[in-house]
């Protein structure tokens, strides 16, 4: 039986994780999270992850319409774009396979009033925030109990 995929999908900035204000986002960085620690989940899980992350609004999008048209479940965390990009919203839309929407930091508690307001919520099956790293792990757990839909 061959593993069920998923794409794990990062928006802006997330490729500076362990350099970038690790008072707030940690210090694993990147590429721990994309070598190490996201194929020993997906391992322990029996998921085969594809990891991406981009800078480039456009790239998520067409990563999106590809999980949309193979059916598989996606794990987002969309960074700055969960908070204004209404071509996301179209794009998580479609998904047809469960959705989880992830954050390092918890942006509903955040100073900044922009960061309360995500276009990605009202698609997602399931919304993880303020579990540092290890809520990629929990969004990972939770489509590997969906099982095959």
């Amino acid at each position: 039986m061959s593993k069920r995929e998923v794409y794990v999908l990062n928006g802006p900035n997330l490729g500076r994780l362990g350099r970038r204000q690790p008072e707030i986002y940690g210090t694993t960085t990147h590429l721990d999270l994309q070598n190490v620690l996201m194929p020993r989940w997906g391992k322990e899980l029996g998921l085969k992850v594809r990891f991406m992350q981009t800078n480039h609004e456009g790239n998520l999008l067409d990563w999106l319409n590809q999980a949309a048209d193979r059916s598989w479940p996606v794990v987002l965390n969309a960074g700055a774009w969960t908070h204004y990009s209404w071509a996301l919203y179209d794009a998580c839309a479609q998904l047809t396979a469960p959705l989880v929407e992830v954050h390092i930091s918890a942006p509903s508690q955040r100073a900044e009033e922009f960061r309360h307001t995500s276009v990605v919520t009202p698609h997602a099956a399931k919304v993880i925030e303020g579990q540092g790293i290890d809520g990629y792990r929990q969004a990972l757990e939770f489509i590997a109990a969906q099982g095959e839909h």
